[in-house]
């Protein structure tokens, strides 16, 4: 059953649609989609995954007015064969090359990072403490999706920490095949879903790796082809994210694409005050001095720890502050721009 290929074909025709003469191009892609699923139809009877495509298309058809007669996507052409003349093929898959070849200057780069009790500090160095319990997008764009799963620190607490990461790197031409990487509590590996530590097979398949850094703690995943570098934690009993990511990328996203916790921040209504926390004098003076030996300056790091320490009463959140501060240090673009105080 080769359901996974047209899926493949639909994203990649779909990818970078703007614009005017949208509709047509998306309608093309949806009939492209559908003869794709015909003809497998035989040999995927039992197969889910083909039955929500087939029900899927139908109904985007209907939504996008796309009559089921008329002309399809063009065939996406093979990946060419590795070039050995020079490096031509591999260096569209390492994004500061070719932005630097294209625009005479390296690209700005963004930082942003979701860690405690959720903590997150956006793309524009925004910074808020949230409530989202359940499943948040904190990137969907057209290169990465990024989900948190939260629950409740403990149990009638209103306080959540992540505990599940879901990272999709989209397929990329003659970069990567699509790559999924997922994170739990006390499950952290170093290996994408299916098993593979790179991005397949493809020219460029090297230009997405993840290392280790720290066993079952703390993993990295370089994505050269887009110029990203995301960083895994687990501290006590919650997962932390960050990223660094070339601005362009950041930006890929369309109207649609709208609710992401990197770059709007928590939604208001999720939003807590971190100076709810912290009425009991005597807890706050003892996460002080616990957050004090890790984190010198009395900024929003230090700020989050305190009320993570005292909101679940557990002192491994000083590490879940420290692990993303020490992340903005090595991610942040601009130094200056390291510490927030609030």
């Amino acid at each position: 059953c080769k359901i996974l290929r047209c899926n493949s074909e639909y994203v990649a025709a779909t990818l970078h649609l703007r614009g005017p003469g949208r509709t047509a191009a998306y309608c093309d892609a949806l009939r492209s989609y559908s003869h794709c699923t015909r003809k497998t139809a035989r040999t995927c009877r039992g197969d889910l995954a083909y039955h929500s495509a087939v029900h899927g298309i139908e109904d985007l058809m209907i939504q996008n007015n796309c009559s089921k007669e008329g002309p399809t996507s063009p065939p996406r052409p093979r990946p060419p064969a590795p070039n050995h003349q020079g490096l031509e093929s591999l260096d569209i898959c390492n994004y500061e090359k070719s932005f630097l070849y294209k625009h005479g200057q390296p690209p700005s780069y963004q930082h942003c990072a979701a860690f405690g009790d959720p903590h997150i500090r956006t793309f524009h160095d925004d910074f808020h403490t949230c409530r989202v319990e359940g499943s948040w997008p904190l990137l969907d764009n057209d290169y990465l999706f990024v989900q948190a799963t939260s629950s409740p620190v403990a149990k009638g607490s209103n306080a959540t920490v992540t505990s599940k990461l879901t990272i999709i790197f989209k397929n990329m031409k003659e970069c990567i095949d699509q790559k999924v990487y997922q994170a739990e509590i006390d499950n952290l590996p170093a290996a994408f879903e299916d098993g593979s530590v790179n991005g397949g097979e493809r020219p460029g398949g090297s230009s997405l790796a993840i290392r280790e850094r720290s066993p079952g703690r703390h993993v990295e995943i370089h994505a050269e082809y887009i110029g990203t570098t995301i960083a895994v934690r687990q501290a006590g009993r919650q997962l932390s994210f960050s990223i660094r990511a070339a601005e362009e990328v950041a930006r890929a996203f369309t109207e649609e694409q709208d609710l992401q916790l990197c770059v709007g921040g928590c939604p208001r209504s999720q939003r807590i005050s971190r100076s709810e926390c912290c009425r009991g004098r005597a807890a706050a003076e003892t996460a002080r001095a616990l957050c004090k030996e890790m984190l010198p300056v009395e900024d929003v790091y230090f700020q989050s720890c305190v009320f993570d320490v005292v909101t679940s009463g557990d002192a491994n959140f000083t590490m879940a502050a420290h692990g993303a501060l020490e992340d903005a240090k090595v991610f942040l673009p601009n130094a200056e721009k390291l510490h927030i105080f609030q």
